[in-house]
């Protein structure tokens, strides 16, 4: 990922927060030798430097993913940055974004305990604290039944790149105007870049 350096993220620990925040990714790989996405969710293990996730048994994309390097693309808040908000006319407008490119090597799971502990996992994670569903409690069979219609996966963490675009290249009294008028926004992307501005600042 191109990454000037003002707005690159070097702690990790920021970075793997990214991640578990907007955990729904896209994983790109060669497929048939062309390019390959699929939009799933990620669950990430920073103890063993690794993402769980699953395909659909139908989706082609896992056929030939064993041992790939592949690239999972996590995308924070992003909105559009008017120049009308600057304190001057010369200027342009940009978008402002928070995002995080993870490389990995791709192992295809087949242990059964593996794949439903990933699984466990993922519902633990999504489900409300107060919500009755538990996946312990549903019919072992019917778990069984449903886990044939997915193939598991893993990637061993190579590489994390972690990118803030956060308007760092324009003066404080600039970003203030930007964080000012984004905080008048009601759309959740606005408020979220307003906070990661402030932050910087």
């Amino acid at each position: 990922m191109y990454i000037p350096s003002p707005f690159q993220i070097e702690d990790e620990e920021i970075i793997f927060d990214v991640m578990i925040k907007n955990s729904f990714a896209t994983v790109i790989s060669q497929h048939a030798g062309a390019p390959f996405a699929t939009h799933l969710p990620l669950i990430l293990d920073k103890a063993n430097r690794c993402l769980y996730g699953h395909f659909a048994r139908p989706n082609p994309q896992w056929k030939d993913i064993q041992n790939q390097e592949v690239l999972a693309v996590f995308q924070g808040p992003h909105c559009y940055i008017s120049p009308s908000w600057y304190e001057s006319e010369m200027a342009v407008p940009t978008w402002n974004y928070v995002a995080v490119h993870v490389y990995g090597k791709v192992e295809l799971i087949d242990d059964e305990h593996e794949l439903l502990d990933a699984l466990r996992q993922m519902v633990l994670k999504y489900e409300a604290p107060d919500s009755p569903y538990q996946l312990d409690q549903v019919d072992p069979d019917f778990i069984a039944g449903m886990s044939k219609g997915i193939q598991g996966f893993k990637i061993s963490i190579n590489k994390v790149e972690g990118k803030a675009k956060l308007s760092q290249n324009h003066r404080p009294e600039r970003q203030a105007l930007v964080i000012q008028r984004l905080e008048q926004s009601e759309r959740e992307n606005e408020q979220k870049i307003a906070s990661a501005m402030k932050q910087n600042l």
